[in-house]
């Protein structure tokens, strides 16, 4: 009776046997002198947390894409652990252990503090759940919270997975992950990988297949259709294709995504963009037909990805990511919004309908807080991330000023290096003068003598008065840089100004002294002719 019971909750009926074991696939204990896996890439804190679960008596090894890389020779990024033990039993088991999630509970095992930290995310074995059996609620995560409060297993209308969190065996846990190069498990402790769905012989291939129906997946969590993406763009510089019968559904699927939650699909973007394959997965993306759609902002992405100055910051990302240095979303976003921001800004200091421009930094504020609400909205733009945005774009007019107090401030700020990698992309693309950002360079890791040599020699070329009034001068509407299209315009320029004044422009980016002003001259003696007139102009 209770087996009856359990077949019913799991969608199994009477003779379905056989394609319940080909749905789970046939364990295979695949070993070392076989597929080859050199455990010295295998990262010791992973290892310590196999250890552990094993020590305590449950079942536990290293899975997923970390397997996967393993398997090709390359060291993986990041690391997974699967067990039999619950969330609450793993948290029990480690010092530094946040269980997280609410679709999907996991435990966040955290070693080292700062930006050295390492997480390594644990996972319960899962269930394959039928989801005929499942609850089924009408809405979503957000306007379904209070009912899926009580729920293990719910699906939407549509099939959409919002819960999965009932436990079940290493067998059936295979069978839920996504793609065959996923679904194996690997235990550092005897060697041995644990393989149900060929994914061992699919690596050899270099194919990147669904695990059951395609459409089926996708429609469960319409996610893994950019997780198709994201994988196929890591994995094209191997020489990975996407099986076709798991890529025919990617176009018809993709208007599922228009019910995932805006904050999912943002985080989802960011991994298409920060994991060190930015490049390929714009080539992919328009490869598989998906080069809009997905998601707003990075229809945008795609769209400018060949104009000179967020080309320049994607194949930066991938190079940074690749040589292990930290990469910020902010910053690129930041590249990718610019134009929008530049243009925005120079028709703000032109002015509108016959009316006067705004001052130089309130236009700038204004054009950010415009891309902000027509470009982000209230997904992450609000945040750190909105706040990191703004810093690096409110700082740009600021390296035009290099005399007086500035520089020294500038300098200090959280964000310069940011700000100052951005300038120095801007230079690359012809839209600011190499000149300036050599300056810069220098004068960043200067000690304070050569500081004010570098001063110096700015004050002797501009050969400008201590105080002139400031003056703003909209760039051209159409005139473009760097050979590029006119979108890529140069920035709105702002004249040099009070030299004590941190906060306002300074000489054109090309490199141009600000127009010289004469003083206004000073009153003559009682009895000398009268007072002078103001400067002309």
């Amino acid at each position: 009776m209770i087996k009856t019971f359990i077949d019913k909750l799991l969608g199994k009926s009477a003779g379905t046997g056989a394609s319940a074991k080909s749905r789970f696939g046939k364990r295979q204990e695949v070993p070392a002198s076989v597929h080859g896996i050199d455990p010295a890439l295998v990262d010791e804190r992973a290892k310590n947390v196999v250890t552990t679960l094993q020590s305590a008596g449950y079942e536990a090894y290293v899975v997923g894409g970390a397997v996967r890389d393993l398997l090709l020779g390359l060291r993986p990024k990041d690391f997974d652990v699967a067990t039999n033990a619950t969330p609450e039993q793993v948290k029990s088991l480690f010092r530094r252990a946040f269980i997280i999630g609410r679709r999907f509970r996991i435990v966040h095992v955290v070693y080292g503090r700062g930006r050295e930290h390492e997480v390594i995310e644990v996972s319960t074995f899962r269930a394959y759940m039928d989801n005929a059996a499942a609850e089924q609620v009408k809405g979503n995560e957000r306007t379904s919270k209070g009912e899926l409060a009580g729920m293990t297993h719910a699906v939407d209308s549509t099939g959409r997975v919002l819960r999965d969190n009932v436990w079940g065996p290493q067998e059936e846990d295979a069978a839920r992950r996504d793609f065959t190069v996923n679904a194996m498990y690997y235990d550092p402790a005897s060697g041995i990988v644990v393989d149900y769905h060929n994914g061992i012989k699919d690596a050899k291939k270099l194919v990147l297949r669904m695990i059951g129906d395609p459409i089926t997946r996708y429609r469960e969590d319409p996610v893994r259709i950019i997780r198709a993406i994201r994988f196929s763009a890591k994995l094209a510089a191997l020489g990975f294709e996407i099986e076709p019968k798991t890529a025919a559904p990617l176009i018809a699927s993709s208007k599922l995504l228009a019910d995932v939650p805006q904050s999912r699909l943002f985080d989802e973007m960011l991994k298409l963009l920060q994991t060190g394959h930015a490049v390929a997965t714009i080539a992919q993306l328009r490869k598989l037909g998906l080069a809009t759609g997905i998601y707003p902002l990075l229809d945008v992405v795609v769209e400018r990805a060949e104009q000179p100055f967020v080309k320049a910051a994607l194949v930066d990302t991938d190079r940074r990511v690749g040589e292990g240095k930290p990469v910020a979303p902010s910053f690129l976003l930041a590249c990718v919004l610019w134009a929008d921001v530049r243009d925005g800004w120079a028709q703000r200091l032109e002015g509108r309908h016959g009316q006067r421009g705004q001052p130089a930094f309130p236009a700038l504020q204004d054009a950010i807080d415009d891309v902000f609400n027509t470009r982000i909205g209230d997904v992450s733009g609000r945040g750190k991330l909105g706040g990191d945005m703004r810093e690096i774009w409110m700082m740009q007019p600021r390296f035009d000023k290099r005399v007086g107090s500035t520089p020294y401030s500038l300098v200090e700020q959280a964000r310069f290096r940011a700000a100052f990698d951005f300038m120095r992309l801007r230079a690359d693309v012809g839209e600011v003068s190499e000149a300036i950002a050599e300056w810069w360079q220098e004068f960043s890791t200067a000690d304070d003598l050569r500081r004010q040599d570098l001063l110096d020699q700015v004050r002797e070329e501009q050969k400008a008065p201590v105080r002139t009034r400031v003056r703003t001068r909209a760039p051209q509407a159409n005139a473009p840089v760097d050979g590029s299209s006119g979108e890529d315009r140069a920035m709105p320029q702002v004249e040099a100004d009070d030299e004590d004044a941190d906060t306002q422009g300074a000489v054109p980016p090309d490199g141009e002294a600000p127009r010289k002003r004469r003083r206004r001259r000073k009153p003559r003696p009682a009895g000398g002719g009268g007072e002078g007139g103001p400067s002309a102009g």
